[in-house]
């Protein structure tokens, strides 16, 4: 199917014809695969299909999409399923248990075998270097759904998010309030494309990737850390957290919960209130109420959570349009 471009590079023109995709085969890892123009393509076709400008067309038709899951998943599985379905492709769903990444088969050997048959592989895994393997031994695309060290596609549903609260995210205060894990990392690397003001809060050695920050400082990203609860949340116009105990970091639970609970990094209404009056509180989820925040947090007037949610599935399937659209079927 050969897609011409449209007089607006974001949706479907006047006469049905698509945006020419602009990542064609590439995998996409980290938020710094994309430039910050190709950020802004993505995010601007996220806004359109949601907006239901893409409503009937069928883009990926014939192609199919491999979700590779070590880690359990509902946002995360159901989005890029449902988003293939509504392109007009396929997904099939491969957990650890059937496929044993790495154990039962090389992480070589499952690139081989899945790209003789889908188009594009997502993995949700919990090393970020199966993921670079899968992507090195794979002539069809990968895409990171979650790793130890990064979660970008989060963070494209998080900035459509923010978006529509924001239109201009250049400035805009970011607060992320936690543990400085993947993503505080990616939040770092999307302020470096975006221009947003990001300050990282975390406890005094749950800092975020040094070289990530680094690197983001290095590039003029506006990024600051601190180790001051009040200082971060104070007036900044989106408050952004996640949950203290990452999959697969079980066995730190009690010790980290002893340290974030004494240190004030619970998010409740009180700490809301504590935000700009135009600002906005996201989490990622699943939440672990009692713990990193309460419930009245997540439902409180300025709780941006389930849009955010709902969110994954636009920036996803513009995601997956942009890799994906333009193939031909193989067969």
């Amino acid at each position: 199917m050969t897609l011409s471009a449209s007089p607006h590079p974001d949706r479907p023109g006047p006469h049905g014809e698509l945006p020419t995709p602009i990542l064609q085969g590439r995998d996409f890892l980290s938020s710094l695969d994309l430039s910050a123009g190709e950020l802004r393509t993505v995010l601007d076709t996220a806004h359109s299909m949601k907006r239901g400008e893409w409503r009937g067309t069928r883009p990926l038709a014939g192609l199919a999409l491999a979700l590779i899951f070590e880690k359990a998943s509902l946002r995360t599985r159901t989005t890029f399923d449902v988003g293939m379905y509504q392109l007009g492709g396929h997904a099939i769903t491969l957990s650890n248990q059937e496929i044993g990444l790495g154990s039962r088969e090389r992480v070589a050997d499952v690139a081989r075998n899945l790209e003789r048959w889908v188009d594009g592989v997502m993995g949700r895994v919990y090393e970020q270097t199966t993921l670079i393997e899968l992507a090195e031994c794979s002539s069809v695309p990968v895409i990171n759904g979650l790793s130890d060290a990064l979660h970008p596609v989060q963070l494209l549903a998080d900035y459509q998010t923010i978006e529509e609260r924001f239109p201009d995210t250049r400035g805009v205060r970011i607060a992320f309030l936690g543990d400085g894990n993947n993503l505080a990392n990616s939040h770092i690397e999307m302020a470096r494309l975006t221009g947003a003001s990001l300050t990282v809060c975390t406890p005094v050695g749950h800092e975020p990737n040094g070289r990530v920050l680094m690197e983001a400082l290095k590039a003029g990203a506006e990024v600051r850390l601190t180790h001051d609860v009040n200082e971060a949340v104070t007036g900044a116009q989106v408050l952004y957290t996640d949950v203290w105990i990452s999959m697969g970091q079980e066995s730190e639970a009690e010790r980290k919960k002893r340290v974030f609970y004494s240190q004030g990094f619970q998010v409740t209404p009180d700490m809301l209130e504590r935000i700009a009056p135009e600002g906005i509180f996201l989490h990622c989820l699943p939440a672990h109420y009692g713990e990193e925040v309460v419930p009245e947090a997540t439902e409180h007037a300025k709780s941006f959570v389930f849009d955010q949610a709902e969110n994954r599935l636009h920036a996803q399937k513009a995601l997956l349009y942009h890799i994906l659209g333009g193939q031909l079927p193989r067969w």
